[in-house]
């Protein structure tokens, strides 16, 4: 890493990273660290030649304003990173166009595919890659999102979610030979085909998670 790298990560880890706090749990840096790892998986499965730091930023700021606007937080968080006077002086006015393209266009439900590469790769590392993620992360969403419903109306609602996200017939596209998510694209739509199964699992799964103190 060449000090200018180490420069970027730092003020990125510095002034960027804990922002993320003021999300709700699942979206908080742990997240970040997450699609990062992912792109690293799908960049070395693909043999994909990318300008680390232009990825490095898009990740890192892709969701910093997904607490206040969660409809609208590309666009939002992009803008804050197009306008940040730090990265002013890092990249190019180009380069910075290309990341805010890449944040923009991070949505599963888009309906067009990613501007550029990078928006692939962020849009595809986001993805969850596990069945425990589904029901961890669309318990919380929904928990967040409707408060007022019981633990059993959040899971109804969240096979719905899912089946329409992740079934055959699911909007969520992956742009690269992605070994993992293809194989929990499987796992998960066995799952989905029966809906009492996929409930009562993701009911057995959150109540241990509670038991554990890691929900409430």
């Amino acid at each position: 890493m060449t000090l200018k790298e180490y420069e970027l990560r730092e003020y990125i880890e510095t002034n960027i990273f804990p922002l993320y706090n003021n999300n709700y749990i699942g979206d908080r840096i742990d997240r970040i660290s997450y699609v990062l790892e992912r792109s690293k998986d799908i960049i070395e499965e693909n043999n994909l030649l990318i300008d680390n730091d232009i990825l490095y930023t898009a990740i890192s700021y892709h969701d910093i304003r997904k607490n206040s606007d969660e409809k609208n937080h590309e666009f939002i968080s992009a803008e804050i990173m197009f306008n940040d006077e730090f990265l002013k002086n890092y990249f190019s006015i180009e380069q910075r166009r290309v990341i805010k393209e890449a944040i923009e266009d991070q949505r599963a439900n888009a309906e067009n595919e990613p501007r550029n590469i990078y928006g692939k790769i962020l849009s595809s590392a986001s993805r969850n890659s596990s069945i425990e993620q589904c029901f961890k992360r669309s318990y919380i969403y929904g928990k967040n999102k409707n408060s007022h419903l019981s633990d059993d109306e959040i899971f109804e609602n969240a096979y719905k979610v899912l089946l329409n996200k992740f079934g055959e017939n699911g909007y969520a596209k992956f742009f690269f030979k992605d070994s993992k998510y293809e194989k929990f694209l499987i796992d998960i739509r066995k799952m989905l085909l029966d809906k009492n199964r996929f409930i009562k699992a993701q009911k057995e799964y959150i109540n241990e998670l509670k038991k554990k103190g890691e929900l409430k």
